[in-house]
């Protein structure tokens, strides 16, 4: 570990990435011997991620499976001749910062080139897909599929939750400013990934689903799992980021609205306690107590109740629906 600013390393980017991967070469030029080296990946103080090249074991335990799976994705990168393979799916979500909810890829996807014939090699699948070539970029000097191209490839192949989650946040960097999005933009983003949708390609029938279902205004994966799990049970046209005035002038946004129960729902995620970039207040403690604050602004100011939730809760549509129904909040009919 190297300090305070790896203390509470959540996510990380393609720059950050780089400056935890380690080399064979560059370990045995500070001194580590090839025993050592096996005695390290052994120990678990040395992870080898791919051919050549390791993290230590500290900072693999401390990345979320997003930033793990993009370590993988350095490892082959730095192991490939050339350009570099074209990541795909998961492997370009990744490098685009999208969440990966509940998804934690055993392989690093790319795409098969040329007349290669091996398809899956030393943990990389090679997935015989037609890209046009406008749909594959550079981002931070890796190739992989663009940002349309990638939430439709999860969209398509994920499972839903995660596709949702991956559409969400894909939506949201286009047409969000603040907590309101942007009706003409989405629907551009809408009518770009929908044409993308080509008949034939598998798990179309879910892409488009996803894509119409997509919503920029779930600020949280947990927020975009709670809206697949509402609509189950039953739940249409849900208010999101509804705005409320406290009785001092401050402006509140809740996760959801129920009318018909007079409640507010708020996905409790440990994100906006523990990630810096959401963490308004100057500590945790302090955070909880404006969190508390707020809270009982909005129930003095509307009358409406409280409903939180948590990652336990969304395991499942029936686990949000106990926990709903617990104060008293029911799905239509």
């Amino acid at each position: 570990m190297r300090g305070r600013q790896h203390e509470r390393m959540r996510r990380i980017d393609v720059t950050q990435g780089r400056g935890l991967l380690r080399s064979r070469s560059q370990l045995v030029r500070a001194g580590i011997t090839e025993r050592q080296l096996r005695d390290g990946v052994a120990a678990g103080t040395l992870r080898r991620v791919h051919r050549g090249t390791y993290v230590t074991g500290a900072d693999w335990r401390e990345l979320w499976p997003e930033g793990r799976h993009l370590i993988e994705v350095l490892g082959v990168a730095a192991a490939a001749p050339g350009a570099g393979p074209i990541f795909t799916h998961a492997s370009a979500a990744v490098i685009w910062g999208l969440p990966l909810w509940g998804h934690a890829p055993r392989e690093v996807h790319t795409v098969l080139e040329g007349r290669r014939h091996t398809r899956e090699i030393a943990g990389v699948v090679r997935h015989q897909m037609a890209v046009d070539e406008c749909h594959i970029v550079d981002v931070g000097g890796l190739r992989c599929t663009s940002l349309p191209r990638t939430i439709l490839d999860l969209a398509r192949t994920a499972p839903l939750p995660a596709a949702v989650a991956a559409a969400d946040a894909g939506l949201r960097s286009v047409a969000v400013q603040g907590h309101t999005q942007d009706a003409d933009t989405a629907a551009v983003w809408r009518d770009e990934l929908l044409a993308l949708a080509r008949p034939g390609l598998r798990g179309v029938r879910q892409a488009r689903h996803v894509i119409e279902f997509a919503d920029g205004r779930a600020q949280l994966p947990g927020e975009s799992v709670s809206r697949v799990h509402l609509d189950t049970l039953g739940y249409r046209g849900l208010d999101l980021q509804v705005p409320v005035i406290g009785p001092d002038g401050d402006r509140y946004f809740m996760d959801f609205g129920f009318p018909r129960a007079r409640c507010f729902g708020e996905f409790d995620g440990t994100d906006k306690y523990l990630d810096p970039e959401l963490l308004r207040a100057a500590t945790t403690g302090d955070e909880v107590l404006r969190e508390k604050r707020r809270e009982d602004d909005v129930r003095g100011v509307t009358g409406w109740g409280v409903v939180r939730w948590s990652g336990a809760d969304i395991r499942t549509a029936d686990a949000l629906a106990r926990r709903l129904a617990a104060f008293g909040i029911h799905p239509p009919g």
